[in-house]
């Protein structure tokens, strides 16, 4: 994993400045846009995967990018589900405070499903990177629910999911600085944080398949 050149790659790119400036301004149509830019992130990790060049793609398949962020967004909401479930007793507590021993109960029922929560997001931060980067691979939503397949690519490479866990916290940090600039750089950060991670699951994907080899 070459976690410098995640963030380094789109300046290699001779129209950066023009494809990440229309990727923000994509971002700003309401739902429709945000699904499409992180469809766009997902074919830069295909295209790393595939060594197709340029890594930093355009807009000229819009309908593709499109296509890629609903399963990739499917892909999210899926795994998901299970923690919106664990969380239900916290929600249900903010309703049942006048009665006493049934918010006890539940008290108790939320603090065990709040330490399933917790290891369960632990397995989401390693497993959707994994499933994002199969998706990626293989654009089909069925391979990136192979559980055996992704635990396989976890197990294969830790170190390199783990990298990019790293360096998602990182471009979620960078995504918001843009606004310094009177709110106008936001749209540069925030396609950049997408390409970011876009790179680093591609990466992760490359190695982890060279290691369990396949």
């Amino acid at each position: 994993m070459d976690f410098v050149q995640a963030f380094t790659f789109p300046f290699q790119d001779q129209d950066w400045i023009k494809k990440l400036a229309i990727t923000g301004l994509i971002s700003l149509i309401p739902i429709v846009g945000w699904i499409a830019v992180f469809g766009w992130s997902l074919e830069v990790a295909r295209r790393l995967i595939r060594s197709e060049a340029p890594v930093l793609p355009d807009w000229s398949n819009f309908g593709g990018n499109f296509g890629l962020g609903i399963k990739g967004t499917v892909i999210s909401l899926v795994v998901s589900i299970p923690l919106i479930v664990l969380y239900l007793p916290f929600g249900a507590m903010s309703f049942l405070s006048d009665r006493e021993q049934l918010a006890t109960a539940l008290t108790i029922v939320a603090i065990c499903t709040g330490c399933l929560a917790l290891l369960y997001s632990i397995v989401v931060m390693f497993a959707l990177p994994a499933a994002f980067g199969q998706l990626a691979a293989t654009d089909s939503l069925a391979d990136a629910f192979k559980v055996g397949r992704l635990l396989s690519l976890i197990r294969a490479a830790p170190a390199a999911h783990l990298i990019v866990i790293l360096g998602l916290i990182v471009s979620g940090i960078l995504a918001p600085l843009g606004s310094i600039a009177c709110g106008i750089g936001v749209l540069f950060t925030l396609a950049y944080s997408f390409a970011a991670n876009g790179h680093l699951y591609g990466q992760a994907h490359v190695e982890a398949a060279r290691a369990a080899g396949a």
